[in-house]
């Protein structure tokens, strides 16, 4: 016959799961703790009147570094009593933490956050606000944490600054922009205004006693020296020689002369004579010209394309 087993004690059974339970909870409640205790925002938690329960070590150290006037674990505080004392005062947005709080715990709202300032006489400070209920937690608990953001805060407002200067910069380089347009404008109109200043002049002071040379007796040599002063002053009055000049700045003033009388048709031997220098001086200049002109290893006529400069 089978050896019979003794019968287990149902209450022996039942303190050592209430023991296992109590320890687990233990356990449990401790490691919140620690973990509560290793973040860096302030946190409490709260009953369904608002009365503080526990809070972490930063809410305790923060409440030693600014020497609040009371227990720096705040237990057994009513913190919606504070907010109100708060409000009395006109500070912040009290008033909002609380109406947000007693939300919480009348579960009309499922979390409360909000931004506010908490300046103390040494810097200006800044924090983040989060409240909500513990999930399943019977009786009701709230829990709230506060995050300083100051370090945000300070780069938002240095964004902004950053942006507004970025806006009176943009806006003094449109002004000046705007201003420089004005100038080239004005200076282009003085341009015109001195050119046709000039061309009036030669035309009206210069031409008409060139005409009154041209009826007197001058022999071959003087006319020629009067059609040239008076070829030369056509090519001033004209865009001619400013083209010939401004396009190619690396003519010497000699080689604006020969070009100028190439254009005008004359040719090796009137050149010499006209400019007084031999005629081997006149073909070196004309090859230099050509040179310079871009005209060097092309069949082009030099007195054609200078004509072209007319056009």
């Amino acid at each position: 016959m089978p050896k019979q087993l003794p019968k287990k004690d149902a209450r022996g059974e039942g303190a050592l799961r209430t023991k296992k339970k109590t320890n687990l909870f233990r356990l449990t409640s401790r490691s919140a703790l620690d973990i509560i205790n290793s973040l860096s925002a302030h946190i409490a938690i709260l009953d369904h009147n608002g009365t503080i329960l526990a809070t972490n070590r930063a809410w305790v150290d923060f409440a030693k570094a600014n020497k609040i006037q009371m227990r720096p674990d705040m237990v057994d505080v009513n913190y919606l009593e504070i907010c109100d004392r708060a409000l009395s005062d006109s500070a912040g947005k009290a008033g909002e933490v609380s109406e947000g709080i007693r939300a919480l715990i009348k579960k009309k709202i499922d979390e409360f956050a909000i931004e506010y300032p908490c300046h103390s006489f040494h810097e200006k400070r800044w924090f983040y606000m989060r409240a909500t209920r513990l999930s399943d937690s019977k009786p009701l608990r709230v829990v709230i944490s506060h995050e300083n953001i100051t370090a945000l805060k300070r780069a938002e407002e240095e964004l902004r600054r950053q942006q507004v200067e970025l806006k009176l910069q943009r806006q003094d380089l449109e002004e000046t922009n705007t201003a420089l347009k004005v100038l080239l404008k004005r200076r282009e109109c003085d341009k015109h205004e001195l050119e046709e200043s000039m061309v009036s002049n030669v035309k009206e002071l210069v031409f008409p006693y060139l005409a009154k040379l041209h009826n007197t007796r001058l022999n071959s040599r003087e006319k020629t020296y009067l059609n040239i002063i008076e070829s030369h002053l056509n090519e001033i009055v004209s865009p001619v020689l400013r083209k010939l000049s401004s396009k190619y700045l690396n003519l010497t003033p000699q080689e604006i002369q020969v070009a100028s009388l190439v254009k005008g048709g004359k040719r090796t031997k009137e050149i010499s004579r006209i400019l007084f220098i031999s005629e081997n001086t006149v073909n070196f200049h004309h090859k230099r010209i050509r040179g310079k002109l871009g005209l060097k290893k092309k069949n082009t006529n030099m007195r054609a394309f200078l004509l072209s400069l007319e056009e």
